[in-house]
């Protein structure tokens, strides 16, 4: 598996940046080549273009078409973090979820 570049998504950047570091223990565990990152809003949109999916917190919910109309011609999957992953701040869900939309976008 190549090198799969995931960036959460929340307000500040502040809970899903916990989450993040969560999930990048997590790949590490795995060996899998996947890099997490955690950004505000306003900083995802401009990262765009150097990931291969977008997650958004679940209260960014409402955003995901946003996020997916700039992301489609980017090749940028976009996904909602299902609140159980988000409120336990389960990293190995996370990368479950992640890889699950990655394998779709194919």
């Amino acid at each position: 598996m190549e090198n799969i570049k995931v960036l959460l998504c929340c307000g500040a950047g502040l809970s899903s940046g916990f989450l993040a570091q969560r999930a990048r223990k997590s790949a590490k565990k795995r060996n899998l080549d996947i890099k997490i990152e955690a950004k505000s809003e306003t900083e995802a949109i401009l990262h765009l273009k150097k990931i291969d999916i977008l997650l958004l917190a679940p209260h960014y919910e409402n955003f995901k078409d946003k996020f997916t109309e700039l992301a489609k011609p980017l090749d940028v999957a976009v996904g909602v973090i299902p609140q159980n992953v988000y409120g336990t701040l389960d990293g190995d869900k996370l990368i479950e979820y992640a890889l699950e939309l990655y394998k779709n976008k194919e």
